[in-house]
C-alpha cells in the first residue's frame, strides 16, 4: 500500500480533461508504475503545473492520495525531449511508445526495467541517426513484449503492429497514423 503522500519520476503516457479545468494524467512511474492521476485546476491559464504535465515529458511529482484517485500536489520537468517535439513523424513515434506502452500495462504494476526501457527508447528517438522510424518501432514493441513475458527472447517478430494489437486486444489509434506517417 502508498503511504499517504508520495513522490516519484515519470513519464506522462497520456492526459484527459475532466470536468472544467481538471486533467486525469496517466504516468508510468520508476517506483509505482502505471499511475491514473487528477490533476486538479491544471488547465487554469495561471496554473504553476500547466506547462509540466504534457504527454512524453519526464518529470518529477508529488502526489496525495485521494478518496476516488490520488491527486498530484507538484510536479516539475526533467526531461522534456524538446528534439522530438520538432519532428512531426517522431512526435508519432514517441505517441506511439507511450500508448503500446499503457496498453500493454496494469495499473500500479511496478516494473522499473520497463521504465527505464521507455527513456532509452526515447532518448534514442530523441537523437536519431542512421535508423529508420520504423524499425526503432519495431525494435521498441519486441523489447517491450520480451520484458513483460508477452513474446519470447530470440524469437523473429515479423508483425509487430498485429502482435501488440492482438495483446492489448483492441486496436491502438497510432498505429494507424504511424503508418500513414512512416511510409
Amino acid at each position: 500500500m502508498k503511504p499517504r503522500n508520495y513522490s516519484s519520476e515519470g513519464i506522462v503516457l497520456a492526459r484527459k480533461n475532466y470536468g472544467e479545468a481538471d486533467r486525469i494524467v496517466v504516468i508510468y512511474s520508476k517506483h509505482f508504475g502505471k499511475l491514473r492521476l487528477l490533476a486538479k485546476g491544471v488547465r487554469r491559464p495561471k496554473s504553476r503545473k500547466r506547462g509540466h504535465i504534457e504527454v512524453f515529458s519526464r518529470l518529477k511529482f508529488q502526489v496525495s492520495r485521494g478518496k476516488g484517485m490520488d491527486l498530484i500536489t507538484e510536479a516539475e520537468i526533467i526531461q522534456n525531449f524538446s528534439e522530438i517535439r520538432k519532428s512531426l513523424k517522431k512526435v508519432t513515434v514517441a505517441y506511439f511508445f507511450m500508448e503500446a506502452t499503457g496498453r500493454v500495462t496494469h495499473d500500479e504494476e511496478k516494473n522499473e526495467p520497463l521504465y527505464e526501457l521507455i527513456l532509452l527508447y526515447m532518448g534514442k528517438l530523441q537523437f536519431l541517426q542512421g535508423v529508420s522510424l520504423k524499425k526503432l518501432r519495431s525494435d521498441f514493441v519486441y523489447d517491450c513484449l520480451v520484458l513483460l513475458g508477452f513474446w519470447p527472447k530470440g524469437k523473429i517478430m515479423t508483425d509487430s503492429d498485429r502482435i501488440l494489437a492482438e495483446i492489448a486486444e483492441r486496436d491502438i489509434s497510432t498505429i494507424r497514423v504511424g503508418k500513414k506517417l512512416l511510409t
